[in-house]
């Protein structure tokens, strides 16, 4: 779970977390937190992934964070698009349209550059780390971001013990012990969808579900 592990999947493409569609709870849930157009949106350990194209086409401005410039370079190319680069304290940003990637260490990602996130969007952020990383991740990234800023978390749940992940199993307990008090938590739906994982089914999983959570920023 070093840095090292990341690049690696990434130059080998053993990219089995990249969908090749923005995911459908997103696409279900996301309009129920009534953001403005133009509001930016945060996307930690965002990849390459296509729900950035999808939240750029309901009129937001997207920050991801990355730590594979590999992810990042093929995300603007996949675009047709040449970013511009700078550097700060966070990494190196690539700024193309309404997307600023920064190829950066999430933990690390300075309050300032998150201060203006009214939204934040983790599908693939909190269930990629162990939960020694995890609790790591709540206690800097998250309580980064400004009050009121709104959001979907999803999650993978499924018994431990039958997989070594990544992506790891989070609960809805674990949720709230993570960002309770920070942040208001709701359910807002679980589904069943080991039919649709055949590579869950391979290793032996006997029940996984998703669920995506609404997070609202306390003041």
């Amino acid at each position: 779970m070093q840095p090292d592990f990341w690049h690696e999947r990434w130059r080998s493409r053993r990219i089995g977390f990249h969908r090749d569609v923005p995911l459908p709870l997103l696409v279900r849930h996301w309009p129920s937190l009534e953001l403005a157009h133009g509001s930016r949106v945060f996307v930690p350990l965002c990849g390459k992934s296509l729900d950035m194209v999808w939240l750029a086409g309901q009129g937001h401005r997207v920050l991801g964070i990355e730590l594979s410039e590999l992810a990042i370079a093929q995300f603007f190319e996949e675009r047709g698009l040449t970013p511009e680069t700078r550097s700060s304290p966070a990494g190196t940003h690539y700024v193309a349209g309404p997307w600023e990637l920064v190829a950066g260490d999430a933990f690390a990602i300075p309050g300032e550059l998150l201060a203006d996130c009214a939204g934040v969007y983790d599908r693939a952020a909190l269930i990629a780390l162990p939960p020694e990383l995890r609790a790591v991740y709540a206690t800097t990234t998250w309580r980064r971001l400004p009050g009121g800023c709104r959001g979907l978390l999803v999650t993978l749940e499924y018994p431990q013990a039958e997989k070594a992940g990544p992506p790891f199993p989070v609960e809805e307990a674990e949720v709230h012990a993570r960002l309770d008090p920070d942040w208001t938590v709701a359910l807002l739906e679980r589904r069943d969808i080991l039919a649709n994982e055949p590579s869950f089914q391979a290793e032996g999983v006997s029940a996984l579900s998703t669920a995506v959570y609404r997070v609202a920023r306390r003041p």
